[in-house]
């Protein structure tokens, strides 16, 4: 009898030490797979951000960054109706600014960016008769590709030249409203319009398209990136490091590769 005593808490002992050892595997597990943070930002910073998560995550192997992209004034609802959103960079002031007087960013915790330019761009195998914006009236040019003004930021900056030129309404009926201005970019590549108003940063990728016109300086409102850490994440610290990254000497050349002004 005492023989199969000692048997069955040996076999105990043996159980207990696989589950120890089971528990240690996990929180090893854990520990090992870090902390997501989400940085939800404007579509045009598509190309630039995946070269500076791929930078970044080199040196901060505990730290994920997961990229959610579009049309800034979408993001902008999103986290008002509160989206676990840890970092947002905006590709219009006034938008940002809103989440600073909503009490969702704090103005220690964001910083003006980039700048950019809104550019007039179409197709380069087969371009529209058109040398400048003021061209876009003329009657061989049956389609325009911008943005949704109300919620897309370069639609907003293009409805603004395109008034400032006093064209809007002579052209209204060509003007094709896209969900960001990479969809925009998409059209004229495509073919799908004859042309489309883009930032520099988004024609600069593209070898389809080729640049007609750069908007004229004071024909719309200035374009800054602001960006900022949400006051609602539940990774400020890793949130923070990203968001000093995003203000180093490496983030900052691959902006400027890409064609954004890196503001001071």
């Amino acid at each position: 009898m005492n023989k199969y005593i000692k048997i069955l808490i040996a076999m105990l002992f043996m159980f207990y030490l696989t589950a120890c050892s089971q528990q240690d595997s996990s929180e090893g597990q854990k520990k090992n797979t870090g902390v997501d943070i989400t940085v939800s930002a404007a579509a045009s910073l598509n190309n630039a951000l995946k070269e500076i998560k791929t930078e970044f995550e080199k040196n901060n192997k505990n730290i994920h960054i997961s990229t959610n992209l579009g049309g800034t004034g979408a993001l902008q609802q999103q986290i008002i109706q509160g989206a676990p959103v840890d970092i947002f960079i905006s590709a219009a002031k006034d938008k940002f600014v809103t989440l600073i007087n909503k009490g969702l960013i704090s103005k220690d915790k964001s910083k003006d960016l980039l700048g950019n330019e809104l550019v007039l761009i179409t197709n380069k195998q087969n371009p529209a008769p058109i040398h400048s914006l003021e061209d876009l009236a003329d009657s061989r040019v049956k389609k325009i590709a911008i943005g949704i003004p109300e919620s897309v930021p370069a639609g907003q900056y293009a409805m603004q030249t395109l008034r400032k030129i006093r064209i809007s309404e002579k052209i209204q009926p060509k003007i094709v409203q896209t969900k960001d201005v990479r969809q925009v970019l998409t059209y004229v590549e495509t073919g799908s319009v004859d042309a489309g108003l883009v930032y520099t940063t988004d024609a600069k990728i593209s070898t389809k398209v080729k640049t007609v016109a750069v908007a004229p300086s004071g024909s719309h409102d200035p374009i800054i990136y602001p960006a900022g850490i949400i006051n609602e994440s539940k990774h400020k610290k890793e949130a923070a490091i990203f968001f000093e990254f995003l203000q180093s000497k490496t983030a900052k050349k691959i902006f400027e590769k890409y064609g954004f002004n890196v503001l001071e």
